[in-house]
């Protein structure tokens, strides 16, 4: 499960993305413009220490983009070029955002949650000592079977960033689709899929297939 915070960001997750989209090379919009969301899903940090969460946004009349984030309490090393920017978090204070690709943290999340099959963390908030669980934006699915243990990942060794980008681990590649349902995806492997708000039939969100 992802603990949520009631909380306010400066500057908003829309904004840093709407500065930060149009430098990717797989973004297609003009820049300028804001972005707007069309959904979003969650992965839960076994450690509890880093923020995962996979964004779905584009303008107002143009593709989605999926945007894999994670929030940290400090910086990343070695991760300078895949800083998204930082967000004053009301509650927890600084947060550096980054574009996930490049996380061994969610490299790993994303491997156990297509490959062991438990898809999408419940998110939830904590009230007056009581979990109140927050309604999915969108649904996810994963077709791995969960029958065999899911290697760990490790550090992430490479990123070949693209409309698909590949994320090479040591035990694990792994597939994320920039602009989902926008065409044909190479991936291979099991697949983590989803549909949203405006996309009713389900499409391929990332892949992954153990070395």
């Amino acid at each position: 499960m992802a603990l949520l915070h009631r909380a306010t960001l400066r500057p908003t997750k829309l904004e840093l993305l709407a500065a930060w989209l149009p430098g990717r090379p797989w973004f297609a919009g003009p820049s300028g413009v804001d972005v707007v969301s069309r959904g979003a899903y969650r992965f839960d940090d076994p450690a509890g220490e880093v923020g995962i969460e996979t964004m779905l946004v584009g303008t107002a009349n143009g593709p989605v983009h999926q945007v894999p984030l994670t929030y940290r309490a400090a910086p990343l090393d070695g991760a300078d070029g895949w800083l998204v920017g930082t967000v004053e978090h009301s509650v927890l204070g600084p947060r550096w955002v980054y574009d996930a690709c490049a996380d061994p943290v969610y490299a790993a999340a994303l491997a156990h949650a297509i490959l062991a099959g438990s898809g999408q963390a419940e998110e939830y908030f904590e009230v007056d000592g009581r979990r109140e669980v927050r309604k999915p934006t969108m649904t996810v699915a994963a077709s791995g079977t969960g029958d065999a243990d899911v290697p760990p990942a490790g550090a992430v060794r490479r990123v070949v960033d693209g409309d698909v980008a590949i994320i090479g681990t040591d035990s694990v590649e792994l597939v994320v689709v920039r602009r989902p349902g926008a065409g044909a995806d190479a991936g291979a492997g099991a697949t983590l899929s989803g549909t949203w708000d405006g996309q009713p039939t389900i499409v391929p969100l990332a892949y992954a297939k153990t070395l």
